[in-house]
């Protein structure tokens, strides 16, 4: 039986940015659209239009030779420093409570396709939707689904059954939009950077500093220092007072306001022992402040998440006066994707379930949920780059 004809809303990337988004006028980052749906093909289900987008700052699974804008990838963007150390499938197994949890398949190929958004295409972003309508034998209608990779801006969306995932429950009765965050790449990417690029280790007298620490990814390291690894000392900086109370909630045991006048006397005296381990997502003023923080001997290192500083900096090149730290103090520096520690990932997301089930992980305010139609998905979408929410930023679309 064919499904009949269906027409849907879509965004798409009709300028390429420079500095923040345009949200309207000729010149707009992001046109409306209306496309007719082809036929279900065997193997691909349709959401139902009232799903959840994900929202990132940058593009996990792409790493170019500028920063810009996440799922804003200019056409121009240089492909051939994309660096992909995985060979083959990265399918993984993740069991908890006798719950099965398959990390989407990904290649070399359609990671890059997935992630790299040309102008005139359809933004990308991740999804969980309900099933409305299905030709897979692995998925039924009224399904919960997740697409890690695929999920595009739009109300209707079709997927394949051998790119999206069926989503069991999550202990607590925990929502379902934790999968994009806490047990997604937030999550994931918080806890293999910290062990793995950062070097923490459990119930050690490291102290650890993490900048946007009221971020999903920022707020998650908190987390996972204070409550998994339990280190000695765990600092957030973050944008207001609001956020650094916040971050002090959920595990921190300072935070500064990098806003305040006084924030590098407060970061020094909050470090009189220096710090091992600086997680950096936002680059910029922040990670110069950091550099003469660290300890010295090669015994402090950086692990480079994100640079949320200059994805928006219109082409302005970053500004580090005290670069000398870095071969006086002998620092490490490691950059890294979640990609390059996929063999962690299973014992990964064991773990973080397991926090949260038994409760040492506070989710309660780990997530931002902002319901919006399609047309103001791209104004929710810059909140990211204003500090408006607290953990993982998520859209539910209305219509």
């Amino acid at each position: 039986m064919k499904m009949a004809a269906r027409t849907t809303k879509q965004l798409i990337l009709a300028n390429k940015p420079a500095g923040m988004p345009v949200l309207s006028g000729p010149d707009a980052t992001f046109k409306l659209q209306t496309v007719t749906l082809p036929e279900l093909k065997e193997g691909e289900i349709v959401n139902n239009p009232d799903s959840y987008l994900e929202h990132n700052t940058y593009l996990e699974f792409y790493s170019c030779a500028r920063c810009m804008p996440s799922q804003t990838m200019q056409a121009n963007a240089d492909l051939s420093r994309a660096q992909f150390p995985m060979s083959g499938s990265m399918s993984h197994l993740f069991t908890s409570a006798r719950r099965e949890f398959t990390f989407p398949g990904l290649r070399h190929s359609n990671i890059l396709n997935s992630r790299a958004v040309l102008t005139r295409r359809s933004m990308r972003s991740g999804v969980i939707a309900e099933v409305l309508e299905s030709k897979s034998p692995k998925i039924k209608a009224g399904d919960m689904v997740m697409d890690y990779h695929r999920g595009i801006w739009s109300e209707l969306l079709i997927l394949s059954d051998q790119e999206c995932q069926l989503l069991a429950p999550l202990p607590n009765g925990l929502p379902l939009t934790h999968y994009l965050g806490t047990f997604g790449g937030s999550g994931l990417t918080s806890y293999t950077g910290l062990l793995y690029a950062g070097g923490a280790k459990r119930d050690s007298d490291q102290t650890v500093v993490v900048s946007a620490a009221g971020g999903a990814t920022g707020s998650m390291v908190v987390q996972i220092a204070a409550k998994i690894l339990k280190v000695k000392r765990v600092i957030g900086i973050a944008g207001s007072d609001e956020k650094c109370e916040w971050v002090k909630k959920i595990g921190a045991h300072e935070c500064l306001n990098y806003k305040s006048p006084t924030f590098l006397e407060d970061l020094k005296a909050a470090t009189p022992d220096e710090v091992d381990i600086y997680y950096d997502n936002v680059g910029g003023a922040i990670l110069d402040a950091m550099l003469p923080r660290m300890k010295r001997l090669g015994k402090g290192t950086i692990a480079v998440c994100g640079a949320i500083a200059q994805y928006n900096a219109d082409g302005k090149p970053m500004e580090l006066h005290n670069w000398c730290e870095v071969f006086s103090a002998r620092i490490n520096i490691k950059g890294f994707i979640m990609f390059d520690f996929m063999e962690h990932v299973p014992a990964a997301l064991q773990e973080l379930i397991a926090a949260a089930a038994d409760g040492r992980l506070d989710l309660s305010d780990a997530e931002t949920v902002v319901q919006g139609t399609l047309e103001q998905q791209p104004e929710i979408w810059t909140r990211l780059y204003t500090g408006d929410n607290k953990g993982k930023l998520v859209t539910k679309l209305v219509a």
